[in-house]
């Protein structure tokens, strides 16, 4: 696969990714009340991500910024991968895996930046894009997620140590398209692993 063929993957999710993150923040409001069910197991649902997957968030005042920078340098490191392997004509699977994460974590940087200084809050009422009373600044704005798929719920057997009768919700995980291109490349390393990292001769 060419390197244009490559960029060409990670600017089309790049393209979807920010587009739908842009549409649900000016249209959706922060929660629950901005809910929209497409299915019974499939729902739009506005949340921002202060931090890491799944909400995880590194404490102290820098802790924002420097998941930034991070991020910067791993995304500069998965570009050079992707550049390098086309370059040795590395196997499609692996170009491809590697385009789609690059893609991935490049949209959440986008918004890691960007975000805080380009838009106003999303609680309450609907965020203005460009507006002039940000929510953030530079470096410290909020990752967009709005894909929501809760398959089904219950509650756990009384007799079961610890959670016994407490309620769960199956898949409870609120995610974006970047975070979708992510997964599926990881997941075409792991699933194709010998076909991904096949050398030719």
């Amino acid at each position: 696969m060419t390197l244009r063929k490559a960029y060409l993957i990670v600017f089309f999710i790049l393209f979807i990714d920010q587009i739908s993150k842009i549409y649900i923040k000016t249209n959706f409001i922060y929660g629950e009340s901005g809910q929209i069910d497409i299915t019974s197991w499939f729902k739009i649902l506005l949340i921002e991500n202060e931090g890491m997957a799944w909400g995880t968030v590194i404490p102290g005042t820098y802790g924002k910024l420097f998941l930034t920078v991070f991020r910067l340098v791993a995304v500069t490191g998965i570009g050079y991968w992707l550049w390098d392997s086309v370059k040795k004509q590395s196997s499609n699977y692996l170009i491809v895996a590697i385009s789609l994460i690059l893609a991935g974590a490049f949209g959440n940087i986008i918004d890691s930046v960007f975000y805080g200084v380009i838009f106003d809050d999303s609680y309450e009422h609907l965020a203005t894009l460009f507006t002039d009373k940000p929510y953030g600044t530079w470096f410290h704005g909020r990752v967009v997620d709005m894909l929501y798929f809760p398959l089904f719920e219950g509650n756990w057997p009384e007799w079961m140590p610890v959670i016994g009768g407490q309620h769960f919700k199956f898949f409870n995980a609120i995610f974006n398209i970047a975070d979708t291109a992510i997964s599926t490349g990881v997941g075409i390393l792991i699933v194709f692993n010998k076909k991904a990292f096949h050398h030719h001769q």
